[in-house]
């Protein structure tokens, strides 16, 4: 059986983009956490084989996702509110994940104190990545 892990390398390669990200392994599990500023923006483990991605959402953003795309759902294992699981499927390009990391990411900043934060959440824009 091929795994489809082309969404965790792609939100994986779109995170190590952003300013002030760092990514980490948790001792415990077989999860990998990305961070800004010492709080999750994105979590990548393995449901019963299947690899995904979960990102910090705007709760009614997330809403419309998992209405519009059947390969989103809602945070495995987060706030089903503000969380989101992306899964591979032919609903999601790659320029929606790199959109989504953005935007989970943005949405950390935010949240964090103005002298603390790498980036202005209110004009940061990331340039396309290369396909």
């Amino acid at each position: 059986m091929q795994i489809d892990k082309a969404v965790q390398d792609r939100a994986a390669a779109r995170a190590a983009e952003l300013p002030g990200s760092e990514h980490t392994h948790q001792v415990t599990g077989d999860w990998e956490v990305w961070k800004v500023g010492g709080k999750v923006f994105m979590l990548q483990t393995s449901m019963p084989g299947e690899p995904v991605v979960i990102l910090k959402a705007d709760p009614s953003d997330a809403e419309t996702l998992r209405a519009a795309h059947a390969s989103i759902s809602p945070g495995y294992h987060m706030n089903k509110k503000h969380w989101i699981t992306v899964r591979a499927g032919a609903d999601v390009e790659p320029a929606l994940v790199d959109n989504l990391v953005t935007e989970s990411y943005l949405l950390v900043v935010a949240g964090l104190p103005k002298q603390s934060r790498p980036v202005d959440p209110a004009s940061f824009r990331v340039p396309p990545s290369a396909d």
